[in-house]
This record gives C-alpha cells, sequence and structure tokens, in this order.
C-alpha cells in the first residue's frame, strides 16, 4: 500500500466533492431568480441518488470483470452492494474503496451536468426519475468502456483496452456523454416559454454566483484530472499542470471571441470560457506538453464560444450551454489528442504533430462519435418514454410563476421583507406561553 497515493486520492476525492457546490452555484447563477433553488435541487439531487445507485450496483456493473469479454458492461454481481471492496488488500497501491468513493462523484457529476440544458421547466420527480435510469442505462455502459483497464484475469471496457483510444480523466465517458443526452432531452422537453422574446429567461439573475461556482469548480478539476493518475506521481503533476494552463488559455480565448463579435469581454464569458478548457483538458491533460496545453485550451475556449450561439441557429433551448460547452469541448479536446499528444507526456503516445500518423486521430473520433451515438440514442428513449408516462414538463403557469415556490415551497430570495434598520429594529420575540 502506498500511503502517499492514498493520501492523494483521499484528497483528490474531496476537491472532487467540492465541485458538487460549485455546480449548483455555478448553474444557480445563472438561471432565474425564481428558478435558482430549482438548479440547485436537481444538482444535489441527482449527486444523491446516483451516490446510492453506485453503492448498490453502480460500481459493479462500471468496473466489474466484462460480461462476455465482449467489453461493454461489467458484472453487475461481482461487487453488488460493494462486496469485498472494504477488504484490506496490502497489495494494492491504492485502497479499492477509495477508488469506489473517486469514481461515484464522476459518476454522480455527469449526471448533474445535463440539468443544466433544461433548467425551468421540467418536474423536480421527471429529473429524479430520469437520472437514476440514464446513470443505469447510457452512464454505467460507457464507464466501463472507457474507465475499464483490462487487468490480471480481468477484462474492461472497448474503447480502452480494444480500440485504445485515449480519454485521461473523461472526455467522452463525462462530458461528450452529458453533452449529447442533453440534447436529446433538451428535443424531447422543448423550449422555454417566451424563449428569445423580450421578457424571457435567459438573462443570469447572479453573475458574482456563476463566478464563483467557476472558481469552485475549477478549483475541484485538480483533483478530477489529477486524481485520475491514481498515484501521486510525476504524471499527477503534469496532468495538473496542463490542467491550470489550458484553463487560462481557454478564458482568453473565449473572451477574445467576445470582444471580436460583440465588441466587449464579459464575466459570463470567463467563466464560460474556464470551464470549456477545463472540458477539452479532461480527456487530453495526460498527453499533452504544457505547450500543448496551452493551444488546445485556446481552441476549445474559442470553439466553444462560437458554439453556443449554434442553440439560435438550430432553435433548440440549451438553457446554459451545456451542449455548447460540455458535448463540443469534449469533443474539440478528445479529437486533438490525436493531433497534439506527444510521448514525453504522461500517455506516452504521439500525435499528429510529432510523428505520429493518423491512427490516434481516428482511434480518438471512433470512441468520441460512439459514446455521442449510443448517449443520444439511448437517451431520447428515456425522456419520450418518462414523458409519455408520467410526463416531464411543469405546467405552464409553473414556469411562468416560477418552479422554485410551485416545486419546493421556497424562495431564494426574502424581496418582500426589507432587513431592518435603526428605525425600524427586528421586534423582540415573544415569550414563551
Amino acid at each position: 500500500m502506498d500511503t502517499g497515493s492514498t493520501a492523494w486520492m483521499l484528497a483528490s476525492t474531496a476537491l472532487v466533492c467540492l465541485m458538487v457546490p460549485g455546480l449548483a452555484l455555478f448553474y444557480g447563477g445563472m438561471v432565474a431568480a425564481k428558478s435558482v433553488l430549482n438548479m440547485i435541487m436537481m444538482t444535489f439531487g441527482s449527486v444523491a441518488l446516483v451516490g446510492c445507485i453506485w453503492i448498490v450496483y453502480g460500481f459493479s456493473a462500471a468496473f466489474g470483470d466484462s460480461i462476455g469479454g465482449a467489453g461493454l458492461l461489467g458484472d453487475v454481481t461481482e461487487f453488488f452492494g460493494m462486496k469485498g471492496v472494504i477488504a484490506d488488500d496490502p497489495k494494492a497501491v491504492i485502497p479499492l474503496s477509495v477508488f469506489a468513493a473517486f469514481q461515484a462523484l464522476f459518476a454522480a457529476l455527469t449526471a448533474a451536468l445535463i440539468c443544466g440544458a433544461i433548467s425551468d421547466r421540467i418536474k423536480f420527480g421527471a429529473w429524479m426519475a430520469f437520472t437514476g435510469i440514464w446513470v443505469t442505462l447510457v452512464y454505467l455502459p460507457v464507464a466501463h468502456w472507457v474507465f475499464a483497464f483490462d487487468g490480471k484475469d480481468v477484462v474492461g471496457g472497448w474503447i480502452v483496452n480494444k480500440l485504445g483510444a485515449i480519454d485521461y480523466a473523461g472526455g467522452t465517458a463525462v462530458h461528450i456523454n452529458s453533452g449529447a443526452a442533453a440534447l436529446a432531452v433538451i428535443l424531447v422537453l422543448g423550449r422555454r416559454i417566451g424563449w428569445q422574446k423580450a421578457g424571457g429567461q435567459e438573462r443570469p439573475h447572479n453573475l458574482p454566483l456563476v463566478m464563483l461556482g467557476a472558481g469552485l469548480l475549477w478549483f475541484g478539476w485538480f483533483g478530477f484530472n489529477g486524481g485520475s493518475a491514481l498515484t501521486s506521481s510525476n504524471a499527477a503533476s503534469v496532468v495538473v499542470l496542463n490542467t491550470f494552463t489550458a484553463t487560462c488559455s481557454a478564458m482568453l480565448g473565449w473572451l477574445l471571441v467576445e470582444k471580436l463579435r460583440d465588441g466587449h469581454p464579459t464575466t459570463l464569458g470567463a467563466a464560460s470560457g474556464a470551464i470549456a478548457g477545463l472540458v477539452a483538458i479532461t480527456p487530453s491533460c495526460g498527453a499533452v506538453s504544457p505547450l500543448g496545453a496551452l493551444a488546445l485550451g485556446a481552441i476549445g475556449g474559442a470553439v466553444c464560444a462560437l458554439a453556443v450561439g449554434l442553440k439560435y441557429k438550430f432553435g433548440y433551448d440549451d438553457s446554459l450551454d451545456v451542449v455548447g460547452i460540455h458535448l463540443v469541448g469534449g469533443l474539440t479536446g478528445t479529437l486533438l489528442v490525436g493531433i497534439l499528444a506527444t510521448s514525453d507526456a504522461p500517455n506516452g503516445v504521439d500525435g499528429l504533430l510529432y510523428g505520429g500518423g493518423l491512427s490516434l486521430v481516428g482511434k480518438q473520433a471512433v470512441g468520441a462519435f460512439a459514446v455521442l451515438a449510443y448517449s443520444f440514442a439511448v437517451t431520447w428513449l428515456i425522456a419520450k418514454a418518462l414523458d409519455k408516462t408520467m410526463g416531464l414538463r411543469v405546467r405552464p403557469e409553473v414556469e411562468q410563476e416560477g418552479v422554485d415556490v410551485h416545486l419546493h415551497a421556497e424562495s431564494a430570495y426574502d424581496l418582500a421583507h426589507p432587513p431592518a434598520t435603526a428605525s425600524s429594529p427586528v421586534p423582540e420575540p415573544a415569550a414563551a406561553g
């Protein structure tokens, strides 16, 4: 047992857990004031549900021995109920339990990412039902394809082992997967009332909250990517350096596009650019050099800044740009591995620019588009089935008046009662009895 690596994985797990409130605040600040609590609840609710599923059968389905050796799904019975996971294995570098906790947060956050695309208009119960079914039918198989490495007497997923594509920390399993799913459920759910019209629900209500959430996500992402090294090592250090580098250049790339296109850089653009860089570097953080990360981040930030406008061209209401950032950013980072990868980086593979030819480009494309197609198709069927049975969308009057009050009987801001002043102090509470 390597105590240093174990300590790093415990710390990385805690860092990734901080991404949960980071995502809730990032998304919550971008919606209308009457919807912020619902957005926070959808984020935390999905994390709670996925965490329970993960303990019962999720970890086993993702990381169990591949059923029939096909590399499509892990054996659900192997670690069912965390069977054997908490046993002490002195031959292991890190405990299996900390790996299980680390990967549980990957699953939970991937599901939570989707809710940003469908804000203001989905029933909370329908969202929770969707989350449970989606994680089971979409995330767990894809996680097996991408994250489950072959081992001694163990067969893992087909993308990482048979295809040989590189995805260091989840560009396909997390970002392309959630982005494609977001697009599918958007098409079933439909647009918000008043979308793209005067008085619509498109303006973020609290930009400082958005920036705070982005900062927490950036901080937690060092654990997300760096922890994927699974050791306290040079590889983890390179990954952390590349993660920081790409985020910086992506923010500048996004702001440059804003300046040239709109005439002014914005705080929302800065926050979105940072997230775009984090998304793009996720699959490639162990494959590129710091200069490669600089280039990849700048490309990812600029491409995502342009991609978020596609919803207006094609008419799909992606509320918080999950498709434009996570799907497009995940595709960008995954495909650029085939071009910018260098054998000097921890993955040890050369891409096209370093003499590696087109082979890696092809592998990356097959892996990326296989996940995109599977996630989109299955998610559309799940959303359609739920819409036909329990119904996905809230009533029009609920959407217009605000989902916070109607779905949760709460309001984020008590605007009806002004704060007490020296001339109108808060009254003393009445004596008991």
